[in-house]
């Protein structure tokens, strides 16, 4: 098997001593696409931000493509949570993507022609060329995480790391815009936080539940019945899609959540 291009072992992390990631293991390999799902507050975004190297685990270790996460961030491409657009503001989504382009050591240097015909291509590649020169506030929301793609994406990153990206789309925008993330995937490995797993599995590979401790699950363990069951999942209760993974009926696993049972403890798995 390949080696891992993200290698999470035992991470521990807390906000303010409060625990918010605990025993966290996990591998993705080049060229998987992840879900992360889980609920509200179960660590999701902090687990982005470790891989990131925003923050650092309070215990552990993570490695990306064999560095340290705040090394390996040049390879990464990342499309955070809100971004929020002023819609005063006179930025078109040429100059959104070209923000990507910018080098930390030479803030003041302009844009090349390379540079602009890269920033053209990515947005080609997300079918936005057509809109280069229109501003991004008059685009919609799916068109909007196009543009956000192709800034992270024109830095060519080997990982991409999306926080629910389909956030205010509509059905058919999202349907569409998870498409793309399929298409993208040939070529790049991709993690995306989504609250709708229903939307997305049909296009990922395999999901990974964070609820404080990290749960992962391959592709042939999802079904229709783990994604209905998934959302009842809070921050206390044991993980649905983990209960369901080791074949409990749907009556046992109501009875199960209707007690507030504790989480298990979980072990690392490996693709």
């Amino acid at each position: 098997m390949s080696t891992p291009i993200v290698e999470i072992n035992n991470v521990d992390f807390a906000y303010n001593r409060e625990r918010i990631l605990q025993d966290v293991n996990l591998d993705i390999r080049q060229g998987d696409f992840i879900a992360m799902i889980g609920p509200n507050g179960g660590g999701k975004t902090t687990l982005l931000k470790l891989i990131l190297g925003l923050l650092k685990p309070e215990k552990g270790t993570i490695h990306v493509m064999g560095k340290s996460a705040l090394k390996a961030a040049p390879g990464i491409g990342y499309v955070p949570q809100n971004v929020h657009i002023n819609s005063s503001f006179p930025i078109t989504a040429l100059d959104v993507v070209l923000m990507g382009k910018l080098d930390p050591k030479r803030r003041w240097t302009r844009n090349s022609a390379a540079d602009r015909r890269e920033a053209i291509a990515a947005l080609d590649r997300l079918q936005m060329a057509a809109h280069a020169e229109n501003r991004i506030s008059t685009l919609s929301g799916g068109q909007r995480q196009r543009v956000f793609i192709a800034r992270a994406l024109v830095t060519r990153p080997e990982l991409l790391l999306l926080d629910e990206p389909t956030a205010g789309i509509d059905t058919k925008g999202q349907a569409e815009f998870f498409t793309l993330l399929k298409e993208l995937n040939r070529e790049i490995t991709i993690l995306v936080v989504s609250h709708d797993l229903l939307a997305i599995s049909r296009h990922v590979k395999s999901v990974a539940c964070v609820n404080r401790r990290l749960h992962y699950h391959n592709q042939a363990e999802i079904t229709g019945e783990m994604l209905e069951t998934m959302y009842s999942c809070t921050v206390e209760e044991v993980c649905p899609v983990e209960l369901v993974a080791h074949g409990l009926p749907h009556r046992v696993l109501k009875e199960h959540q209707a007690f507030d049972i504790k989480r298990p403890t979980s072990n690392k798995v490996k693709k």
